[in-house]
């Protein structure tokens, strides 16, 4: 049985009005375009979702990103994504608003907005050829360490001040079978390098 897809932080959400689509158009674009290229999806052999997408503006502490258990949408709208408005590291908390629970990897996205601030984008998603062939390549977290928690985002803060994350911007998740991480100034920057690195 998999724990993927599952909020192993505490969760600290309240369901509020849905994000005007017009200030999220282009997160709500390139998450569909990341589903549509499976890199974003839904398992059903476990019945979970998979992957996720999230954009702050710079300077902010709080993000935009897709709710959890989303993955299975075809064409996700506004209806699909939350706003992060604060979050814990050290005290594993995330506080969210919105028409639903921020996704499960919502931690680690914090983490990474944390030791950079010129970093305005994160896309997480799934794809077994890209995970693979990226492994000794580029900054790769430790396998021992967990999704979703956080000995995750201090993983992502040792890869950022060490193992050349700043300058690679792209992570595989060494103990999330399947899972990369791409980061980046813009959501172009870092959903586009994921559609150019897949194998064809």
């Amino acid at each position: 049985m998999t724990d993927e897809g599952c909020v192993k932080f505490d969760s600290d959400w309240a369901r509020a009005a849905e994000i005007p689509a017009a200030e999220i158009a282009e997160l709500i674009d390139w998450r569909n375009r990341l589903r549509a290229a499976g890199l974003i999806g839904h398992d059903a052999l476990h019945d979970v979702g998979y992957g996720n997408i999230s954009a702050r503006r710079s300077g902010e502490r709080g993000f935009v990103i897709s709710a959890t258990q989303t993955g299975a949408v075809p064409a996700a709208d506004a209806r699909h994504f939350t706003r992060v408005v604060d979050y814990d590291l050290a005290g594993n908390r995330v506080v969210s608003r919105g028409p639903l629970p921020a996704s499960s990897e919502s931690l680690t996205h914090a983490a990474i907005y944390a030791v950079g601030a010129g970093i305005c984008a994160v896309a997480h998603v799934h794809d077994s050829r890209l995970w693979q062939a990226l492994q000794g390549r580029v900054p790769t977290t430790d396998p021992a360490i967990a999704y979703g928690t956080p000995e995750m985002a201090r993983e992502f803060a040792r890869l950022w001040h060490g193992a050349g994350l700043a300058e690679i911007r792209i992570a595989v998740m060494g103990g999330h079978r399947d899972g990369l991480v791409s980061i980046g100034a813009n959501l172009a920057e870092a959903a586009g390098r994921l559609l150019e690195e897949r194998p064809a």
